[in-house]
């Protein structure tokens, strides 16, 4: 019986995948966009394992304003930071993330995903991925900037997101081309952040398994 894989290898296959059917000019421009990345100081600034989660209140993909200190009233919060649902890496981690909803409630926490997508586009994404969980719309990256998460996507890649149908400026309401780095963090109910992951390489996300390991340690 073959091992199902998991959230990273389902991505790198889909990166593999995706890069090997790129024209040799174009898997130029995306591999130089990666190291590039890869050399930067991107993240540097993020809020870390140890640090007190910044506060605050954004809306739902129904436009109803979710605070994160109400929901740490009730337990602890799983706060996943992505890029969109146009991501295709995102879209996998939101599954994997709806698949262990139910464990993340029976340990008594919360899970809220953040993106800078307008709520109208966030509605989307939950309804297309069928998530139960609340995905508020970050529009501006204004708590994606007080978490240190902040960047924006090089130049030479915009002409290719939007051949691929990545339009960003239409689907978080803004001409800024700014996006969050993937961040995924266990808050307790302290506000605390307990454990978390935080990776400028956008093809890497923190494993449910991990999440749910974190969860039963606080």
């Amino acid at each position: 019986m073959s091992k199902t894989p998991t959230l990273n290898e389902q991505i790198a296959e889909t990166v593999a995948d995706f890069m090997s059917q790129l024209p040799p000019d174009t898997a130029a421009v995306v591999s130089g966009s990666f190291e590039k990345l890869a050399a930067s100081d991107v993240g540097k600034n993020a809020i870390l394992v140890g640090d007190r989660a910044a506060d605050f209140t954004l809306p739902n993909a129904t436009g109803t304003p979710v605070s994160l200190h109400n929901l740490l009233k009730h337990g602890p919060v799983v706060l996943s930071f992505y890029r969109g649902g146009w991501c295709p890496f995102c879209s996998l981690e939101l599954h994997a993330l709806q698949s262990i909803l139910p464990d993340i409630r029976a340990l008594g926490a919360n899970l809220i995903g953040v993106s800078p997508e307008t709520p109208d586009n966030s509605l989307s994404t939950v309804e297309k991925q069928q998530l139960e969980f609340e995905v508020l719309s970050d529009q501006g990256n204004q708590v994606a900037r007080d978490y240190g998460l902040l960047f924006a996507v090089y130049e030479e890649m915009r002409p290719l997101y939007l051949e691929w149908g990545f339009d960003l400026p239409a689907v978080n309401g803004d001409d800024s081309w700014e996006i969050p780095v993937p961040a995924t963090y266990v808050i307790d109910a302290n506000g605390i952040i307990r454990a978390g992951d935080v990776n400028k390489d956008y093809t890497k996300r923190m494993e449910p398994d991990d999440i749910l390991a974190a969860l039963r340690k606080i």
